[in-house]
């Protein structure tokens, strides 16, 4: 059973900066892809970023790309976010996710319906 856990949110002014980490469990992490996603209050859930098996490959959206870092240690099974520069359209709730394929595709890392593992969120609030 594949866990995800994720941990680092709270609240920082604009400019700042935050480091989201997701502990997974339950599963072999070099055989997954990994990604980040966030949703806003009334909003679609979004990808922000995503990493292959390896850390080959990374993914970003457009919005953060330049200020958010994926990053990935197969060793000790974490998944990290270093988020810098935050703004307040920022504020969501963090989710990380992962699903079973080595490369999580140019096109479909940011589609949420190809993940099948969820963590609970984390809530990153940026204040003007």
């Amino acid at each position: 059973q594949v866990q995800l856990v994720e941990s680092g949110g709270g609240s920082v002014q604009a400019g700042g900066s935050l480091r989201l980490s997701c502990a997974a469990s339950g599963y072999t992490a070099d055989r997954y892809c990994l990604g980040w996603f966030r949703q806003a209050p009334g909003k679609e859930r979004e990808g922000v970023a995503a990493i292959s098996t390896n850390a080959g490959a990374t993914y970003y959206a457009d919005s953060v790309k330049g200020r958010f870092t994926i990053s990935r240690d197969n060793l000790k099974n974490t998944l990290h976010l270093q988020m810098n520069s935050l703004k307040p359209e920022d504020t969501a709730m963090y989710y990380c996710a992962a699903v079973l394929r080595t490369f999580c595709g140019s096109l479909s890392w940011r589609l949420k319906d190809e993940y099948n593992h969820w963590g609970q969120g984390t809530q990153v609030t940026v204040s003007t």
